[in-house]
Formats: structure tokens, sequence, C-alpha cells
């Protein structure tokens, strides 16, 4: 049954309204716990046969009374009184028990993620993009090549890490450690998200293994995982003038095998995957662009 909306209007009729929608309520939370007017009587203190009458619209409950019977369904008095109406009344409570029952950090993730949709235009992601995947799979590169050519900003994680702690990576976790790294790349990815309806962005390998962040980053970006074989990874990374994999450490290569056996799974909740390697910049940024487009073309229904 639709639930009766109250408007302002004769005072008879909206009192009617206003009734049967506190009725219908009362019902709906009832049996959604399964209980009959017995039980609720017995639970509330409210007559059976008050209550029949309130269910049917047909009684002007006290409000201490009504309270009762709220506590006695685990509702809130709003919940029963506030007017908005609609048909989808049965719903929102649902919603409303959702959100009680969450943890203050799924609250704030709602509460992001409502924000953004009230603000419209090409849903939550939009045209947000952003790369995941260990150090030498081409993030960076591939990223800013392929922002530059779909004409938008190219933002990496940890240059944003560093403009807003005024601290070099290195220095970060050398003073405040993985935990305040961490807390630092949450933090500048909400920035990001604010700042940017569209951008690519490159992310560190390790975000992954932060659920909270990783979520978020899931939830506000369309994901692509830039993979490449455990060798070309190493001699990327070599490349670019860091022999710090190599050094002194000879297990180093089978250690990034178990890097990548270990984040595989993780790594796989992206939209899309690219397997960078053997291939030119030029091969795999199209590759990448192609992907990006795919990615925000409306599904055919």
């Amino acid at each position: 049954m639709t639930a009766p909306s109250v408007r302002a209007g004769d005072g008879a009729s909206d009192d009617a309204a206003f009734l049967a929608l506190v009725g219908q309520r009362v019902r709906t939370a009832r049996t959604r716990l399964s209980m009959s007017r017995k039980m609720l009587a017995q639970a509330s203190g409210v007559s059976e046969r008050y209550l029949a009458q309130l269910e049917t619209g047909a009684g002007n409950i006290s409000i201490l009374l009504l309270r009762q019977v709220a506590r006695a369904t685990g509702r809130r008095l709003e919940d029963f009184v506030d007017e908005s109406g609609g048909a989808g009344d049965a719903e929102l409570l649902s919603l409303l028990d959702a959100v009680r029952q969450a943890t203050p950090e799924e609250r704030a993730r709602l509460s992001a993620i409502l924000t953004e949709m009230r603000r419209g235009g090409g849903g939550l992601k939009a045209g947000r993009f952003a790369l995941i995947g260990l150090r030498g799979a081409g993030k960076s590169t591939l990223g800013r090549a392929v922002a530059e050519r779909m004409g938008l900003p190219f933002v990496e994680l940890n240059r944003e890490i560093e403009a807003e702690s005024g601290l070099a990576i290195a220095e970060i976790f050398s003073l405040y450690g993985q935990d305040g790294y961490r807390r630092l790349e949450q933090r500048c990815l909400k920035l990001v998200v604010a700042r940017h309806r569209a951008c690519v962005l490159a992310v560190a390998g390790g975000i992954v293994a932060e659920p909270e962040t990783f979520e978020m980053l899931l939830d506000a970006f369309h994901t692509v995982w830039l993979r490449a074989t455990p060798e070309e990874h190493m001699e990327r990374v070599r490349a670019q003038g860091d022999r710090r994999p190599m050094a002194g450490n000879p297990s180093a290569m089978d250690e990034l095998r178990a890097i990548l056996d270990a984040r595989e799974r993780l790594y796989s909740r992206a939209e899309a995957r690219l397997d960078t390697s053997h291939k030119s910049v030029e091969a795999s940024a199209a590759e990448l662009a192609n992907l990006l487009e795919d990615l925000t073309e409306p599904a055919v229904a």
C-alpha cells in the first residue's frame, strides 16, 4: 500500500491524512518485526484495541503513548510523525535502520556519497579515473600521457601528500611511519575528490592494503589495474635510477612476486585491467585511453 502524503490544506482532511500516515508507519514497523498487535500491546503497554484504532487512522494517540509504541518497535518517535510521507516510506525506514547500525566510518562515506550525488552530472565517479598497481607498471607515465590526450588534469597522490604535509614521502615514513603516511593518503584522496570532478589519478601500489581508503577510491573513481611481469616491474624501477630494490637483497625478485600474488585479489577489484608488458608507452597509452572511454560509455539497455 502506498503511504498517504501529508500536504497543507483543509484542517480536517490534513488531520485525517496525518493520522492515517502515522498509523501505517506503526503497522509497517510492527510487521517488519513479525509482531502481532497483541505482542506490541504487551511490549508497549498500549491496549490492543487502541493499537487497532491507531493503525487504521481512527485513533488520535497521545505523544507519550506513541513514544511507548516507538520504543517497543525499536524506532524513534520522529520516524512516525515526520510529515514528508510518500511512497518510499517503507524504504526510508529500511534506510534509517541501516544508517543507525553503520559505523562512524560508514556513515562518513555515505554522507560523502549522498553529497556527491546531489551535485548531479555524470554520477558519483563522473570523469574521475584512478590507476592502481605496483611501482613500475606505468601509472605515472601512462597517466600523464592519457590525461593530456583526454584533456584532463593529471594528479599523483604522492605529490598531493607531499604538498599537504610539506615533507617528502621518505621523510613522512621516517617521522611518522606507515600509519602516518596512510592517514595523509586518505586525507589527500578526499581532497582530490573534492577538488576534481574529472581527472586521471595515479596512486601508490600499497593503497589497496588500507581497506577504508581503497573503498573510497573504488567509490569515487573508475579504476584500472596496470600490471606487468615481475621482471618488467623490477627493470622499470631500476631504469628510473632506483637501485634499492636489488641492492644487497638477492631475494628481491621473489619478494616482488610474493607482493604481486598477495595483492592480486585486491587489484582485481578494479573495473578494468591493462597488461603493459612488452609494449611501448605509445601503444599502452592508446589502449588505456580506449579503456577509460569504455568505462564511461552508458550501458545499452
